[in-house]
């Protein structure tokens, strides 16, 4: 689990560093492990309108969706951190934003898994790992309207 993991991180680390991030300085990244054994990534992309920022596992999602793979999602790793240099800062792990939590529950619902979800600190040093089912307890999906059985 633990090779799967570092990947899987080091992938969102990769992606973090392609992110548009203009106001905050604060990249993230995010990489959705597959359960073909694909990994797909997203970056966060601010906006001057900052409400209308997309958060980088929103865009790894909606990439998924447009591929049709939204059944398909296995675990979750998210880095964020300054950039300096080619490296990330910051010794706190990132754990997603609760609109994120709620759109990974999406994709979750739908690969009926309760996935594995890696928090890492911008410098990687620390890691924490969750179910999403820890993150966002009691949460409403696709399951609650029927389209799931």
């Amino acid at each position: 689990m633990s090779e799967t993991r570092d990947a899987l991180i080091e992938a969102a680390r990769d992606a973090a560093s392609r992110a548009y991030a203009p106001y905050s300085g604060f990249h993230v990244g995010a990489a959705l492990l597959l359960k073909n054994g694909d990994v797909v990534t997203g970056a966060n992309v601010e906006n001057a309108s900052y409400g209308l920022t997309l958060c980088a596992e929103t865009a790894a999602v909606a990439k998924i969706a447009n591929e049709g793979w939204i059944g398909e999602l296995a675990e979750v790793a998210i880095v964020g951190g300054h950039p300096e240099g080619d490296a990330l800062t910051g010794t706190d792990p990132v754990s997603p934003c609760g609109r994120c939590r709620q759109i990974l529950n999406e994709a979750a619902e739908r690969s009926k898994t309760d996935i594995l979800v890696h928090c890492a600190s911008g410098d990687g040093k620390t890691v924490k790992t969750y179910r999403l089912s820890e993150l966002l307890p009691a949460a409403f999906g696709p399951k609650d309207l029927g389209l799931l059985k």
